[in-house]
């Protein structure tokens, strides 16, 4: 029988007790790590064009019927005012009490038609609301590669094409120039005979196109990209690099969802399965579980919080919306403090928790302590390097006072006491000093990103 969420956190004693010492491992995407090396990876969507493979690491949930929209808009705090068929966006979830649950990409494929992607959190929430309320809808999810039955294929292919040669390339494979498509919108193009379905938008912050189509035809689309892709410099990105590229982005994949507590998390917890409650690692400590939950706001999601519709949580919002709220900055480690965490492994005594490159993240839920001058202003999230930066970088959410670009910062880094975590060795805590950014961190991203 499969174990619920409700009976793992009955066993562990605590939901922080059952996140912070899960036995899961960091998510890792069942996608070749590198084709070549994960640096110059990380270089080609900044300066020629990259192939990314999205089809393995996110979940699809298929949602039809004719109760699909008003589910959609009952639970996410998006305006779907203006949301035509051949559209998408980011979609944004929150509890009762306001507090995030995720987000994901929802697509309007037909009238009545959507399939929203990405990590399970915000799916299964959408999916419990809808199994257990008064919605006429029906439910299809394709779980992602690591959770899907072995040896099942996925139902779509989704191939992301990202850097300054795109479009170049993108007209080069469909023969003809790529119609004006506004962000988030989508188009029908044909490659190699296939018809393939094309989202406008970017994840490092570059122009792009995600390609998507049945699995069936993903293998013909893939060999007539990288045919045509050598005269544009085309690189193939694999795992490695491409879990990097939300630091470019600003985008925080994963923040802890707000499920364990408040109105009707003990109903969800017994109907969500326990293998898809995540990790939590990092500095921050408390038993409270209240403690690691996030506003939209704090993750700079304000600007799609729209208040011309009933949805979840929507009274909370509307009272954090006029509160102070913490700001999403990126934190730049200092290079000095990186090198001596490293040196530690070389040195006698207990060395530091180890600084994985490009993605240092080591649970589910990354949380470390950012603090001034031993107060606490705020929590750093993903954390890694950017080699188009060359910078060792974290995303934040912290107070507005220290959010000043040049405001100087310290991150705590590894966990007191050490978790039971299998990503987890015998370390001890170091201070690393860090200076604020803005989010995204390059310019690029920031002045574009929307308009490519």
């Amino acid at each position: 029988m499969i174990e619920s969420a409700a009976e793992a956190i009955a066993r562990a004693g605590s939901p922080v007790e059952l996140l912070r010492n899960a036995q899961s491992r960091p998510t890792i995407f069942p996608v070749t790590p590198e084709f070549s090396n994960w640096r110059s990876e990380q270089l080609a969507w900044r300066t020629s064009v990259a192939l990314l493979d999205q089809s393995h690491h996110m979940t699809d949930l298929f949602i039809s019927g004719p109760d699909a929209l008003r589910l959609l808009s009952e639970t996410g705090v998006n305006s779907f005012a203006n949301f035509p068929v051949d559209a998408a966006k980011q979609f944004i979830a929150v509890n009762h009490e306001g507090y995030l649950i995720g987000d994901a990409i929802l697509f309007r494929l037909e009238e009545e038609v959507y399939d929203l992607v990405g990590w399970h959190m915000v799916l299964d929430w959408v999916q419990f609301i809808g199994e257990t309320g008064d919605y006429d809808v029906a439910f299809e999810r394709d779980a992602n590669s690591l959770m899907r039955t072995p040896g099942a294929d996925p139902k779509l292919y989704r191939y992301e094409l990202q850097g300054p040669h795109a479009l170049a390339l993108m007209e080069k494979l469909t023969g003809a120039p790529v119609p004006p498509t506004k962000f988030f919108g989508m188009a029908t193009f044909e490659i190699a005979g296939v018809t393939v379905r094309s989202l406008r938008h970017g994840m490092a912050g570059q122009p792009g196109f995600e390609l998507f189509g049945p699995w069936a035809d993903g293998a013909t689309v893939r060999e007539a990209i990288i045919a045509a892709g050598g005269e544009f410099d085309l690189v193939l990105v694999g795992s490695r690099a491409y879990s990097s590229a939300n630091l470019e982005s600003a985008w925080v994949p994963s923040p802890l969802p707000a499920i364990f507590t408040g109105e009707r998390s003990a109903e969800y917890l017994a109907w969500l399965p326990a293998a898809r409650t995540g990790s939590l690692a990092g500095s921050v400590v408390s038993d409270d579980i209240e403690d690691y939950y996030l506003t939209p706001y704090e993750l700079g999601y304000g600007r799609s919080v729209a208040f011309d519709h009933d949805f979840i949580g929507r009274a909370a919002l509307e009272r954090f919306a006029s509160a102070d709220k913490r700001v999403k900055v990126t934190l730049v480690w200092d290079p000095e403090d990186v090198a001596a965490t490293q040196r530690s492994l070389y040195e006698e005594g207990v060395p530091a928790k180890y600084l994985e490159f490009p993605k240092a993240r080591y649970g589910v839920y990354q949380v470390d302590r950012v603090s001034i001058d031993g107060t606490d202003v705020g929590i750093s999230h993903d954390c890694g390097y950017i080699t188009n930066e060359q910078a060792f970088v974290s995303l934040a959410s912290v107070d507005a006072a220290a959010a000043e670009p040049g405001t100087r910062v310290v991150v705590t880094w590894g966990e007191e006491p050490n978790s039971r975590k299998p990503a987890v060795e015998p370390h001890r805590q170091v201070e690393i000093r860090a200076t604020v950014a803005p989010a995204p961190f390059s310019r690029f991203a920031r002045e574009n990103y929307r308009k490519s």
